[in-house]
C-alpha cells in the first residue's frame, strides 16, 4: 500500500528506519558504556548510574549462565516498578535467554498458565508477591526461584526501613514458606549478587531473528496468550518512537539529559519499550513503585524537572482531580502521550487547562511491541484520533472478507511491519493474520486522507479497565465454575474512573446465590481489575435464535440502567 500518510510527518521524522543495530544484547551493551557516567534511574530516593547498571547486570547475566540452563530458557520477572526490575530484565538478555515479564497482580491460577504455557525454567520475584508462587510453583516447570525484597538496591539503612515497614507497618507482604526442596531452588538476589562476583560470564551470540521475550496478552479463550517476539520486533519498535521522538528532541541540549517518568508497570509492552527508548538515547528514569498513590507521586514529580510523560487515561484524571497536582512546575515538560486506552475528551481539556500541554494520543498492542501510530509529537492540540502509522508501519483497513477498504470507510484495522509479531505460542494462528501478512487488530477504525485512524470500537467484546485488556470469556469461565450458577454473561461499561469497568450478569442455578459469593470466586482466580465491579441476576440471557448470547443487547441495558 501506498504509504501517502509519510507526507504528514513532521519535519525531520523519515519514512523509513536504519536501527544501528540489529539485537538488543549489541544495543544494551553500546549504550550502557555510551552513557555510563550518566544516570540510569531513581526509585524512592535512591539513583544508579549507567555504568552500576551495566555491571549489576552483568553479574546476574553470569550467575543465570551458571545455572546450566540451555540458551533461550525462558526466566520469569513478576515485580512492579522497582530498581531490580531493568537490571534482571538486561541480565536475561545477556545471559542468552528468553524473558517472560509477568504481571505482579497476576492470582495463582493466573501465574501458573503463564509459567506453564511459557515452559519457564527460573522466576525472579519481589517478596510480596511469593505468597501467590507458593501456592503454584510445585505444578510449573520453575526449578529456580529468586526472591527480592524491597529494599535490595535502597542501600543498607534505608532498605532495611522499607523492608520492616513494608513487613510490620503496612503489612504489604503476605506470610509465605518458599524454601529449597527436592523440586525447586530458591535463593535471595543479594545472595544472587553475592554468589556470581567471581562466575565467568561468556557473551553469547545473537541474531535478529531469535526469540527475546514470550510476552502474554488477554486471550478469547479465557486464558492469556503467548506472543513471540523477536530481537528485531523490539530494535524496530524502539527505533521507530527514536525517529517520531524527533521533535521533541529537537530543542534540547546536548548536554541535558531527559527525565522520564515510568510510571506504568514495566510488565506492560507500552512501559518497558519506553524504557529501552530512554536507554537508547541515554535518558534518566524515574521508576514509580506504586502510581495509584496519586499524593505520593506528585511528590516524586516535584523533586526533579521531568520532560516525559506518558501515561493512561485514567492517571491523567487522577492527576487533574489532585489539588497539589496543579502547583507543579510543568516548564520542562515536553510530551504527555496517552496510550493503552483512549483519552476522553473532557479529561485532555483539563489537563490542557491544568498543565498548558495537550495530551497527544498513540495506539499499539502487545503484538506491535506498543508500536503502530501516534499523532505528530510536535502538535499543540488533542485530535480526538490515534494519528498516522509511525515510519516503517503499513496500515490498512479492511472487511471481514479482508479486502481493503476506500479512505473513510470503516472496518478491521490490519497493521504490517517489522515491529509486528508473526506467530503466537501453542495455539494456530491461521486466523490472526491475513493472507498477505498483516495481523489482525480486532480494531474497528477508519483512515482519512491525511492518514490519520480514528477508533471506533473493538471487533471482538475486550473490555480495557484503565489501560488494561479483560476478556469476557475469562471472566464467565471463572464464574460458570460456581455450582450455582447457570450461565453468565460479561460485559464493559462507561465507568468515569477506569474508562470501563466489568459487569456480569447472572442466571441463577440455585436461588441462595449472592453477590458475595461471585465476588470471593472472582477474587481467588483473577487480578483484581479483571473481577466485576457491578454484578446482576437476571431470570435469562437475551439470546439470537442459534442460542448465541448476544452481548449488545446486555450493553445497552448497562448503558441506560443506573449504577
Amino acid at each position: 500500500m501506498d504509504k501517502f500518510w509519510t507526507q504528514g510527518y513532521p519535519k525531520g521524522v523519515n519514512a523509513q528506519i536504519d536501527p544501528p543495530h540489529s539485537t538488543v544484547i549489541d544495543t544494551l551493551d553500546d549504550k550502557l558504556i555510551e552513557f555510563a557516567d550518566r544516570e540510569f534511574s531513581s526509585n524512592m530516593g535512591v539513583s544508579y548510574s549507567y555504568a552500576q547498571i551495566d555491571k549489576i547486570s552483568l553479574t546476574i547475566a553470569a550467575w543465570i549462565q551458571n545455572l546450566g540452563l540451555a540458551k533461550g530458557s525462558v526466566i520469569g520477572i513478576m515485580m512492579p516498578n522497582v530498581h531490580q526490575y531493568l537490571p534482571i530484565v538486561i541480565g536475561v538478555i545477556r545471559a542468552g535467554m528468553v524473558t517472560t515479564l509477568i504481571n505482579p497482580l497476576y492470582s495463582a491460577r493466573e501465574l501458573r498458565h503463564q509459567l506453564v504455557d511459557s515452559d519457564a525454567a527460573a522466576i525472579f520475584i519481589l517478596e510480596p508477591f511469593c505468597k501467590t508462587l507458593e501456592k503454584i510453583v510445585k505444578d510449573t516447570p520453575v526449578k529456580t526461584v529468586v526472591i527480592s525484597k524491597i529494599g535490595d538496591m535502597l542501600g543498607t539503612a534505608k532498605g532495611t526501613l522499607v523492608d520492616v515497614a513494608a513487613k510490620y507497618i503496612k503489612k504489604a507482604i503476605p506470610s509465605y514458606e518458599l524454601k529449597s526442596n527436592t523440586s525447586y531452588s530458591v535463593i535471595s538476589y543479594k545472595s544472587v549478587l553475592k554468589q556470581a562476583k567471581n562466575l565467568p560470564y561468556t557473551r553469547p551470540t545473537a541474531q535478529a531473528s531469535d526469540l527475546l521475550m514470550l510476552q502474554y496478552t488477554g486471550g478469547t479463550t479465557g486464558v492469556a496468550k503467548g506472543i513471540l517476539i523477536s530481537n528485531k520486533n523490539v530494535v524496530t519498535a524502539t527505533y521507530q518512537f527514536i525517529e517520531w521522538f524527533k521533535p521533541v528532541y529537537a530543542d534540547v541540549a546536548d548536554d541535558m539529559q531527559m527525565n522520564t517518568i515510568i510510571a506504568l508497570p514495566l510488565y506492560h509492552i507500552y512501559a518497558f519499550i519506553c524504557s529501552i527508548v530512554g536507554i537508547c538515547v541515554g535518558q534518566h528514569l524515574t521508576l514509580v513503585t506504586n502510581p495509584r498513590d496519586i499524593p505520593g507521586f506528585v511528590k516524586i514529580l516535584s523533586k526533579r524537572p521531568f520532560h516525559l510523560l506518558p501515561g493512561v487515561n485514567t492517571l491523567f484524571q487522577a492527576f487533574v482531580n489532585n489539588p497539589e497536582f496543579g502547583k507543579l512546575d510543568f516548564s520542562a515538560c515536553k510530551l504527555t502521550v496517552v496510550g493503552g486506552m483512549a483519552a476522553t475528551p473532557e479529561t485532555a481539556r483539563r489537563w490542557l487547562e491544568v498543565t498548558g500541554l495537550p495530551i497527544l494520543e498513540g495506539w499499539g498492542m502487545s503484538e506491535t511491541l506498543g508500536v503502530g501510530t501516534a499523532n505528530p509529537f510536535d502538535g499543540t492540540e488533542y485530535s480526538g484520533n490515534v494519528g498516522l502509522p509511525l515510519s516503517g508501519v503499513d496500515i490498512s483497513i479492511r472487511n471481514d472478507e479482508g479486502e481493503i477498504l476506500e479512505l473513510g470507510e470503516v472496518g478491521e484495522m490490519c497493521i504490517k511491519g517489522d515491529n509486528v509479531i508473526t506467530s503466537y505460542h501453542n495455539i494456530d494462528n491461521t486466523s490472526f493474520f491475513t493472507a498477505d501478512g498483516y495481523l489482525k487488530t480486532g480494531d474497528i477504525a477508519s483512515m482519512n486522507e491525511q492518514g490519520a485512524i480514528k477508533i471506533y470500537d473493538r471487533k471482538k467484546d475486550m473490555i480495557i479497565v484503565s489501560g488494561f485488556n479483560v476478556y469476557p470469556n475469562e471472566v464467565e469461565n471463572i464464574i460458570e465454575t460456581h455450582p450455582k450458577v447457570a450461565e453468565c454473561s460479561v460485559v464493559g461499561i462507561v465507568d468515569e474512573h477506569q474508562g470501563e469497568s466489568v459487569k456480569a450478569y447472572i442466571v441463577k442455578a440455585d436461588q441462595s446465590l449472592n453477590e458475595e459469593d461471585i465476588k470471593a470466586l472472582c477474587k481467588e482466580n483473577l487480578a483484581g481489575y479483571k473481577c466485576p465491579r457491578h454484578i446482576e441476576f437476571i431470570a435469562e440471557l437475551p439470546k439470537s435464535t442459534v442460542g448465541k448470547i448476544l452481548r449488545h443487547k446486555l450493553r445497552k441495558s448497562a448503558s441506560t440502567a443506573k449504577i
